[in-house]
């Protein structure tokens, strides 16, 4: 599947779809079971033409058990990890003030549970015709995401049609992406955020991801748009 978003915006690296499936892709790239392992590492990797597959033992860790919608935390560490370490075998990540806090976090992360056996990571253009992504992620650098966030603003007459949140990288290119398909007027979401993903992705980029049906809806509209019609793009897009 070509995107003409991703032409349009001189996309470099494949766009990603993320896809629930119960059989297995032949050639791809996994985890071993138990190990440990970042899923943001996997997704760069699909953004350079690999397929990464997933399942409920090869998560790569906790969090990405929960990104992914396999599991859910088990509280009773994690929460003291997010925070101050106390109570810890690990040291402690300081991203929340208390573990209290953390708590309260993990609590509001979305009720997502995947239906299949497997999450797969795909090139977009390699999306054959009977199959359906769940979402669509971008790795894409300022003047990028300038453009994306201009888009998925053209076709609506409100101001705050993408958002914004604080977690896990596979928390903000999965789990509130998938939970913003159920919306009836869903938002695309910034990611890549996390300090603890951020070594596993070229420092210029951040994530832009969307449910599947609101980015057909945005591809349909590329050619009414800014991104092919008026003088601004053109000139963005030269120095890309």
């Amino acid at each position: 599947m070509k995107s003409k978003i991703a032409e349009a915006i001189k996309l470099e690296k494949s766009s990603i779809a993320i896809l629930w499936t119960d059989e297995k892709p032949e050639q791809t790239i996994q985890f071993k079971e138990g190990r440990w392992g970042c899923v943001i590492s996997l997704m760069t990797q699909a953004a350079k033409g690999k397929t990464a597959v997933f399942d409920e033992d090869t998560c790569g860790c906790p969090g990405g058990a929960k990104g992914l919608g396999f599991k859910d935390y088990e509280l009773g560490e994690i929460e003291h990890f997010l925070s101050t370490g106390e109570e810890c075998e690990r040291e402690g990540e300081f991203y929340k003030k208390t573990p209290e806090y953390a708590r309260q976090f993990i609590a509001s992360l979305p009720d997502i549970e995947v239906a299949t056996k497997y999450v797969v990571f795909k090139p977009l253009e390699e999306v054959e015709a009977d199959e359906e992504p769940k979402a669509i992620v971008f790795l894409v650098n300022a003047d990028q995401l300038s453009g994306l966030v201009t888009l998925a603003n053209f076709d609506q007459p409100t101001k705050d049609n993408v958002t914004i949140f604080f977690g896990a990288g596979c928390h903000s290119t999965i789990i509130e992406v998938l939970e913003q398909a159920e919306s009836e007027n869903p938002k695309a979401l910034i990611g890549l955020t996390d300090p603890s993903a951020r070594k596993y992705i070229d420092s210029e980029l951040l994530s832009f991801s969307l449910p599947y049906q609101r980015f057909l809806e945005l591809e349909a509209e590329v050619e009414n748009s800014f991104l092919t019609q008026g003088a601004c793009w053109p000139s963005i897009k030269e120095r890309i």
